[in-house]
């Protein structure tokens, strides 16, 4: 598996990350890529929208499909493939393969890289809000592709983590809406027996 991460890292995650860094480095993105990520840290913002539409009855489908999504990708990925994985991030790769010192514009996280865990919350959570309600999901989305960018500006992730996050984090959002309604379809079913 370190073989392969290696080849994928120096073929094709690094010279991306050395693109965006070369190129798209700003003042204004150096401010603001700092504050977007921040909206992705442990899921807490995704978390806090999804407990917010449990109180309204119109959208509790919505928040428990997200809260849904939310769970799964904590379990499988950041409980179960990270460490499993224990893929180291690219400024440590650049730093022990290449000597390379980035430096870096937020605290350099402690965990490992593989996923993605703001691109995979971010994911999840826009997924199924706009599975539920395409006003509210478009700009959801919107936010989770700017979380997932910060992440490659910042150079904590590469874009396999980023790419891979993505997949999962729409997959468990559609399987978190599915589960959420079967539960409400067969509430309702008990509900009309009695």
């Amino acid at each position: 598996m370190d073989m392969l991460l290696n080849f994928f890292a120096e073929s094709f995650d690094l010279p991306i990350l050395d693109w965006i860094a070369g190129t798209l480095r700003c003042a204004f993105l150096d401010f603001v890529m700092p504050l977007i990520t921040v909206l992705g840290d442990a899921g807490i913002f995704w978390i806090a929208v999804a407990v917010v539409l449990l109180f309204f009855p119109k959208y509790r489908k919505i928040g428990l499909s997200m809260g849904a999504a939310l769970i799964m990708g904590l379990l499988v990925c950041n409980v179960t493939m990270k460490p499993l994985i224990a893929r180291i991030r690219p400024y440590d790769y650049q730093l022990a393969h290449f000597g390379k010192e980035i430096s870096l514009l937020i605290a350099a996280p402690h965990d490992f890289s593989f996923p993605s865990g703001h691109t995979l919350a971010s994911f999840e959570a826009a997924t199924a809000l706009l599975i539920g309600n395409k006003k509210l999901g478009i700009p959801a989305m919107i936010l989770a592709c700017l979380i997932a960018f910060s992440r490659l500006y910042l150079y904590v992730h590469y874009p396999t983590d980023v790419l891979f996050s993505v997949g999962l984090g729409v997959g468990f959002a559609f399987l978190g809406t599915w589960l959420v309604n079967k539960g409400f379809s067969a509430y309702e079913q008990h509900k009309l027996q009695k």
